[in-house]
């Protein structure tokens, strides 16, 4: 008569703080390097736009009327532009309008679109209602349209070009907030937070906002981008930043109205344009794959 044996199965490991730590790298080692180098370009391009002064070879205002219209050179690696700048010093005090301009006004914007998600989706009803049919006007019409009309209304200037941004920013940030609260606020632990007489402030900022902010960082990062784009869209119309501030879009929109222009007075604002963008959607990325528990 055989007889059964059963083999002890073997503990699982106990995840305690070391486990944690194991876990830890697998988490970071998803990020593509990309993303990594897209990451460390913004954070040295913020060194560059808060170090300026101590960066740039010269003062991007003032001119040398000896160098006008100088190719890259070694005096001056970026060449020159018909005043006789440095493009480079213009190029590294651009990089502070742009990245203020797009850290500003995506913050406000999307920081308004959050209370609005957050008060649309849980109060829902007619405010809902009226929320969600003010939001299709503002989205029916293009972020460039609607910024250029803010600019005309409000007047050219840095704090008028912020908020024509960040009024662009809102629709869609309420939209994904809003979409985020509809499936948390009916939750058992919210529904337990209301039975034992929390108030809808409490649950809103305590038990729904966390949930929220996952897809509000990813929102952030994915909008800064645009920021970029559209403050130096607008500046390159002359309805933005105005000159002769060193700003990226400024810098284009004089090289297009020369009749002989210079290519590295369109190549290099172009590019810091482009780099920056194209790091900002990496990073953007890269932090909704680390956030989304599905891709864990």
């Amino acid at each position: 008569m055989s007889t059964l044996t059963i083999e002890p199965r073997p503990l699982a490991p106990a995840v305690g703080a070391a486990g944690l730590q194991r876990r830890r790298p697998r988490l970071l080692g998803r990020m593509p390097p990309l993303a990594i180098l897209a990451v460390v370009y913004l954070v040295g391009l913020g060194l560059v736009a808060i170090f300026a002064e101590q960066i740039a070879p010269s003062d991007p205002l003032v001119g040398n009327f000896r160098a006008i219209r100088q190719a890259p050179s070694l005096a001056h690696l970026m060449g020159t532009d018909d005043g006789g700048r440095d493009v480079l010093s213009r190029i590294i005090f651009g990089a502070r309008i742009s990245l203020s301009v797009g850290f500003v006004s995506v913050a406000v914007g999307d920081l308004l679109g959050l209370a609005w998600g957050l008060a649309s989706g849980y109060i829902g009803g007619r405010f809902d209602l009226g929320s969600q049919r003010l939001l299709e006007v503002l989205l029916s019409f293009p972020d460039l349209i609607l910024g250029t009309m803010f600019m005309i209304v409000l007047g050219p200037g840095l704090g008028t070009l912020m908020v024509a941004i960040a009024v662009t920013r809102v629709p869609a940030a309420t939209r994904i907030i809003r979409a985020t609260t509809l499936s948390t606020k009916h939750r058992a632990y919210v529904d337990s937070a209301r039975a034992v007489g929390a108030s809808p402030v409490r649950i809103v900022v305590r038990h729904i906002a966390p949930q929220c902010l996952a897809p509000f960082l990813v929102v952030v990062s994915a909008h800064l981008g645009i920021a970029i784009t559209t403050e130096a869209a607008l500046s390159f119309l002359g309805i933005g930043v105005p000159p002769p501030a060193p700003s990226w879009g400024v810098m284009l929109a004089g090289v297009s109205s020369q009749f002989n222009p210079l290519w590295w007075l369109a190549v290099f604002p172009g590019l810091a344009i482009t780099t920056t963008v194209l790091a900002a959607n990496l990073a953007g990325d890269a932090l909704r794959d680390l956030l989304d528990p599905q891709l864990r």
